[in-house]
């Protein structure tokens, strides 16, 4: 079983900096694909950055240039930090991976976080 646990979400002023991490834990040896979606009250989940195990980077269009990404694969961690935060980055942002090794195996399905809210007040 392969979990994900979120943390560093919270309450920031606009212009203002968080660091949000995700931790892939359990029976899990290495992972492909990690990234960030946020979702907020009424709208879809939208796509935030994701970073390959090798490193390439993908972003969202509204955060680009504010917000970098980066991994530890030893520790099969991501981390996204938020530099110029504003009013309309609030919302619950989900960590995802997208293919594991687990057991000796590749699994190609994906897992999501609960999720850590970031509500930037104007």
């Amino acid at each position: 079983q392969v979990q994900l646990v979120e943390s560093g979400g919270g309450l920031v002023q606009a212009g203002g900096s968080l660091r949000l991490t995700c931790a892939a834990s359990g029976s899990i040896s290495g992972t492909n694909l990690m990234g960030w979606y946020r979702q907020a009250p009424g709208k879809e989940r939208d796509l935030v950055a994701t970073i390959t195990s090798g490193g390439s980077t993908n972003f969202g269009d509204s955060v680009k240039g504010r917000f970098t990404i980066s991994r530890d694969n030893a520790k099969n961690t991501v981390y996204l930090r938020m530099n110029s935060l504003k009013p309309e980055d609030t919302a619950v942002y989900y960590c995802r991976v997208a293919g594991y090794y687990s057991g000796g195996f590749y699994r190609g399905s994906e897992v999501w976080g609960q999720g850590t809210q970031v509500t930037v007040s104007a």
